[in-house]
């Protein structure tokens, strides 16, 4: 039977191995670690990766907290308990290159006691620019995974993730999705607590093997000022995105977390520009085109 104690200390480790390894992948720069308390119980450990060789600014951070759940998150989550514990590992990269895609992951669990409680989590990959074989790549690796668990599981979570990274006010994507799920309980699975631990340890071990091939593929590619523009475009997106719609970022503000770790997910730099419009035929238009729900990427051959 697992318990708060052992989902915490895998995440801890988790957390560990991927810092690791996107040290080793990005050659130059080290996380700098900030351990920190939240009032009203728990706390964690915060760490950031600047100005390296590949990674402009990364986080990867864990956290496990408890205290008393505010009003507005019990009317939020329809429940009557006071009481909560929750754990988990979050990760945003921003790379310099802009041909090296923007990487988000979350791995998390919540508990009120022991009937109430489950996993959520997801991993969503958002490319500056669009290449198809990068996709596919990364769909079929996170199928691959999902239904090792469930045969159910890739599909439903891939249109989960097509609905939840859904900039509604620019009715686009945020990216190309991924797999996203929250509240996920043996109900409705056909799996016991512990195999869900699994499904999340497993996911949350897939960042480094599919972030570090992307990385070695496009880190040393050529780019342009054009490029570069376009990546702070395309960051001021991820922006609107998660300060205006990302529920991981209402929790933690609203459950009074520590702001600096809550809003490392945004970039070092990013643009506004007043009704840009992308040139016609180009790179940046191609992109767009593909910035929408529902698209077969495990499909495409």
């Amino acid at each position: 039977m697992i318990d708060k104690k052992e989902i915490a200390a895998t995440y801890q480790q988790i957390q560990d191995e991927i810092c690791s390894g996107l040290e080793k992948a990005d050659g130059a720069e080290h996380f700098e670690e900030e351990l920190w308390s939240r009032e009203g119980g728990g706390g964690g450990r915060t760490r950031i990766l600047q100005e390296g060789n590949v990674i402009e600014r990364g986080g990867v951070n864990f956290s496990a907290v408890y205290g008393k759940l505010p009003e507005n998150i019990k009317k939020a989550f329809k429940v009557d308990e006071n009481d909560f514990f929750a754990t988990g590992v979050s990760i945003v990269i921003h790379p310099g290159n802009p041909w090296v895609p923007i990487i988000h992951m979350n791995i998390r669990y919540f508990e009120l006691n022991e009937e109430t409680r489950w996993f959520g989590g997801g991993i969503d990959l958002t490319p500056h620019y669009v290449v198809p074989e990068d996709a596919v790549f990364f769909h079929q690796y996170l199928k691959k995974i999902c239904d090792e668990f469930s045969p159910a599981f890739y599909q439903r979570f891939k249109d989960w993730a097509d609905d939840y990274f859904f900039i509604k006010h620019r009715n686009e994507t945020r990216g190309i999705g991924g797999i996203f799920y929250d509240r996920l309980q043996p109900e409705g699975t056909g799996l016991d607590y512990e195999h869900i631990f699994d499904f999340s340890k497993a996911l949350g071990r897939s960042f480094l093997p599919i972030y570090t091939e992307l990385i070695a593929k496009s880190k040393d590619k050529v780019f342009t000022a054009q490029h570069k523009e376009w990546q702070y475009l395309r960051r001021s997106r991820y922006v609107e995105f998660n300060l205006v719609y990302d529920s991981g970022t209402k929790f933690g503000l609203e459950t009074n977390g520590r702001i600096e770790s809550i809003l490392m997910s945004l970039p070092p730099q990013a643009r506004w520009k007043y009704n840009y419009q992308t040139p016609r035929d180009s790179e940046e238009e191609r992109t767009l085109s593909w910035l929408k729900k529902g698209v077969d990427w495990v499909g495409i051959s």
